[in-house]
This record gives structure tokens, C-alpha cells and sequence, in this order.
């Protein structure tokens, strides 16, 4: 079993010195849990591929815990980047920029863009800073699986390959980062919803943000349109409408409204209604679920507005229609 360590200086030095020598550690982030490598380390980054078993076209984001690191890491940095990373870094937030020679390939599976992001939770940025490295960091997971967002989650999902987790409590955002690019004109486009709402930034930038279409040759990390799914088969329905409930069958369910009978188990993932809750929520409902033996999950889509569009994100590319 791989070790669970709890974050405290001793532990992040030794987390450190693994990563220093090529080794994995899966560690906490305010979105989920990452299983990091170094980002400048191309065996290292080849072990996280073959360790998530995740495709060698999808690629990576990069952490850091510095700004000086966009100068090196990148070639152009747009000034409604920059706006961006003043206002929401460390933050759930994403962005793609043109990279420079600093960056191997493997970390962008060849595209000539590099994913970067700064966390804020605190175990990251320590470990970050001990390590004096960025770190590259996917989801701690196997590759399409749901994402964790505790440190037993990483622990259910690998029995080796990993050096060590470091246990920061369940993650407070609880979906993966935002994701946006940006066009020849500098403005940025939606790649992927995530825990930085699309509201949030036009706020910020005072004009609205286009959405990129979901391709099956991923431009960014997440970018594919099958992901994030659990092993039960799992189909979604929109609210308004009743599920049908038959034997072994679960509900993931969002709001006050009076849940269906008829379940073997039910997760509200927010029963007052709120969309942060659910975000964080979301993940560790879905885990339990699908621990539990059933036949299929039955999960209502969300109102699509904040971070609503990031749960049905989720959930739209982890299933399918109801009935299909």
C-alpha cells in the first residue's frame, strides 16, 4: 500500500526529494488531487503517463507556485493573461500559452501550447516551492476514471508507482480548473468549465468568452469528450423530470426538492441548492456510489449557469442520456 503522509515539513521535504529524483507523489490541490511530477523532467513525466495509463496526445498542466516561472515557461503572454493571473492566481484558473524551449514535448504531447497553473492550497504551493520546480500534475486517478478529491481516493485507486500521497483533506473546489485559451487577438476562449466560473472572468475582463468546441484530439488538458466516468454505468436526466427507479440503482440528486423513492441510495450533492456545494461535492458523492455494487447511477444535470456548467461538464462526458 503506498504510504498516506500527513503535510507537515518533514513529510513535504521527503515528498520533495522524491520528485527531485525523478519519482512521483500524488498531492492535494483546492480542485482535486494531482499525481505530480517534475515538469522539466521528461522521464518523470513519461512515469505519469504510464502510471495513469493516460494517452500520450492528452496533455498536462504545469504548476508552479512563482510568476517568474510564466516567463520562462512561455514565449508570449497576452495581456488579458496577465489580467487573469493578477486576479485568480493561485486559483482554480488555467491558462494555455505558447511555450518556450524550457518545456519538453511530453508535457504538451507536441502541441507548441503549455498548460499553467498556480494552486492555492497550501500543501501545494509548499511542496512546489520545496521542490524548486514546476510540477506537472493531472488528476490523481487512472486515466477517464472519476477524479479524487481525497487522499483515500488516491490510495483505492493505485496499489504502486507512487512514492507517496500527501493528505490535505478533502479538496474545498472539488472539480478540476478552468481551462482557457487564447486566440491570435489575445482574448481568451473557454477550453474547459471548471471551478472558475464563465461569469467570473467576463467580470473580471468586462466582455463575454467563447466556448471551443470539444474535439476528439485534445488542444488541453480534459479536453476529451469521454472522461470522468465511474465503473457503474452512469446516465444523466434533467431536472424537472422523474427518474424511474429499479432495483440497484442509485441517484445523484442536486436541491430541496423531495428526492424519488424507489433508490437502493441517494447523494444529494447540495440539498440547499448551492453550486459551490455541489462542485465540491460532486466527486466524493459519485466515489460512493459507485462503491456500492449497483447496477447503474441515475445523476441530475444542474442548472447551467456558475458552476453549474463544470458539474454537467462532468457528468455529460462520464455518461450518457437516459434512455440512450
Amino acid at each position: 500500500m503506498i504510504s498516506i503522509l500527513l503535510p507537515n515539513s518533514a513529510n513535504i521535504a521527503l515528498a520533495a526529494e522524491s520528485l527531485r529524483r525523478g519519482g512521483l507523489v500524488a498531492l492535494p490541490t483546492e480542485t482535486v488531487y494531482g499525481l505530480a511530477g517534475d515538469a522539466l523532467n521528461p522521464a518523470a513525466l513519461a512515469r505519469i503517463f504510464e502510471v495513469k495509463q493516460r494517452p500520450y496526445f492528452d496533455p498536462l498542466i504545469v504548476h508552479i507556485a512563482d510568476r517568474i516561472w510564466v516567463e520562462k515557461l512561455c514565449t508570449d503572454i497576452p495581456d488579458q493573461a496577465r489580467v487573469l493571473m493578477d486576479r485568480f492566481w493561485p486559483g482554480p484558473l488555467t491558462l494555455v500559452l505558447p511555450k518556450s524551449n524550457l518545456v519538453p514535448d511530453l508535457a504538451t504531447s507536441g502541441l507548441p501550447n503549455v498548460a499553467l497553473r498556480m494552486p492555492s492550497h497550501p500543501v501545494a504551493l509548499a511542496l512546489l516551492r520545496e521542490v524548486g520546480s514546476p510540477l506537472a500534475a493531472p488528476s490523481a486517478n487512472l486515466f477517464g476514471a472519476l477524479s479524487p478529491t481525497t487522499a483515500r481516493h488516491v490510495s483505492d485507486a493505485f496499489s504502486q508507482g507512487i512514492d507517496c500521497i500527501l493528505d490535505g483533506g478533502p479538496c474545498s473546489v472539488g472539480v478540476e480548473s478552468t481551462v482557457l485559451g487564447f486566440g491570435e487577438n489575445g482574448n481568451p476562449f473557454l477550453l474547459r468549465p471548471g471551478g472558475l466560473s464563465k461569469e467570473e472572468i467576463e467580470s473580471v475582463l468586462k466582455m463575454k468568452i467563447s466556448a471551443a468546441p470539444i474535439s476528439d484530439v485534445p488542444q488541453s488538458p480534459g479536453g476529451l469528450s469521454s472522461h470522468y466516468a465511474p465503473r457503474t454505468p452512469l446516465f444523466f436526466f434533467e431536472a424537472g423530470k422523474s427518474p424511474n427507479a429499479s432495483a440497484r440503482s442509485g441517484l445523484l440528486w442536486f436541491g430541496p426538492e423531495p428526492v424519488p423513492s424507489g433508490f437502493t441510495a441517494v447523494e444529494n450533492i447540495s440539498a440547499t441548492g448551492n453550486l459551490r456545494e455541489a462542485a465540491m461535492n460532486l466527486f466524493a458523492a459519485l466515489h460512493k456510489l459507485d462503491s456500492m455494487g449497483l447496477e447503474r447511477i441515475l445523476a441530475q444535470i444542474v442548472p447551467e449557469s456558475g458552476l453549474g456548467r463544470a458539474i454537467n461538464d462532468r457528468l455529460r462526458r462520464g455518461c450518457a442520456p437516459l434512455g440512450q
